[in-house]
């Protein structure tokens, strides 16, 4: 059974999660098989789709937002992990 892993982390880009952001952000989640949703807990928004760079746009993240990141699958925690480290670098690839 898988495990629902969660996440709570602070945007300090300062474009946000908009445009290559939002783009890069989408990329690394899809290439999990995990069911990933993302919120924006300073917003309070409702869960959406992390695979969808229309969807993550839509959550209005900007600098210094926290967003809530929820992975339910079979490497739920390997894209949490990838995630979490995308936004610490600040989005750098």
């Amino acid at each position: 059974m898988n495990k629902t892993v969660e996440l709570e982390m602070v945007i300090n880009h300062p474009a946000g999660l908009h445009m290559r952001p939002a783009a890069l952000f989408v990329q690394t989640a899809a290439k999990y098989k995990a069911d990933i949703q993302i919120c924006n807990a300073t917003r309070a928004s409702s869960f959406q789709n992390a695979k969808s760079t229309i969807a993550v746009m839509m959550l209005r993240v900007t600098c210094g937002d926290r967003i809530r990141v929820q992975a339910n699958g079979p490497d739920a925690n390997e894209a949490i992990t990838a995630l979490r480290q995308l936004v610490e670098n600040d989005f750098a690839v």
